[in-house]
């Protein structure tokens, strides 16, 4: 009742001010249970995809956004309930992967959508980066559910990060066609079979998307775009120092 009031709503809204257009809807099954994964542009993916569908859509999120204290964190918790978020409890000794796949597993046996982004963070800079074998394959291994591979177009330009206000622009998405690895059902041990599941799905996604794709994985990407940017604070500091230093001396030789 919620997830439909929230469709309505929030689904209806997006589709009426970004105007998003869709390729290959009819790749989506009308009835029983499928893994969508996609790429992941932009915080705004999860709530575009499902704006575009008949079905619900579960995706997962951090449980903090569920146990906030406060009028504000009920409301919160109510919006994400809403938008069809799983809240997923970090701790434990394997964190939040062993989670995600318990419930995406369950989400899928109870011949649902389940939606994940292989890549496992936001790209940094609109590349398409390495699929994590651990979630995405595991759950399509231990289901035999099929994988629709689906692309998000120009989600990140919509609100970089730093920007507070969107930019009203079309986004679009495109959808491939199912992928059926009921062959390596009960395979999901097999870390080489996981492997080449994920790059065979994380290939449909790149064809669909358009992306360059590196192959590393996005959080190493991340890690090094944050010592890049530290390096070159601290160089443009050594800079101004130096600066600072050879204009007090000039100043002090004029003096004298």
């Amino acid at each position: 009742m919620i997830y439909g009031a929230m469709k309505f709503s929030i689904g209806g809204s997006l589709k009426l001010a970004f105007r998003p257009w869709v390729e290959g809807l009819e790749n989506i099954p009308e009835r029983g249970p499928a893994i969508l994964a996609s790429n992941h542009l932009s915080f705004s993916d999860s709530f575009f995809l499902p704006a575009v569908l008949d079905r619900k859509v579960t995706f997962i999120a951090k449980a903090e956004y569920f146990t906030s204290p406060g009028v504000k964190g009920k409301l919160t918790a109510a919006f994400f309930k809403g938008v069809g978020q799983l809240p997923v409890d970090r701790s434990g000794a394997r964190g939040a992967g062993e989670a995600a796949i318990k419930a995406g597993i369950q989400v899928v046996e109870s011949g649902g959508l389940f939606g994940i982004y292989p890549e496992g963070t936001r790209s940094p800079d609109g590349r398409l980066y390495r699929g994590k074998p651990g979630g995405l394959a595991r759950v399509a291994l231990a289901t035999g559910a099929p994988v629709i591979p689906v692309a998000m177009i120009d989600t990140e330009k919509i609100q970089p990060p730093g920007q507070v206000m969107p930019k009203l622009m079309r986004p679009g998405i495109r959808i491939g066609k199912p992928l059926d690895f009921s062959r390596y059902q009960g395979m999901d041990g097999d870390r080489f079979i996981l492997r080449s599941v994920t790059d065979e799905v994380m290939y449909e996604i790149m064809k669909l998307s358009g992306q360059e794709y590196v192959d590393i994985y996005a959080t190493a990407a991340k890690r090094q775009l944050a010592d890049e940017a530290k390096a070159k604070a601290e160089e443009a500091k050594r800079e101004r120092k130096q600066a600072a230093a050879g204009n007090g001396n000039g100043t002090e030789r004029s003096g004298a």
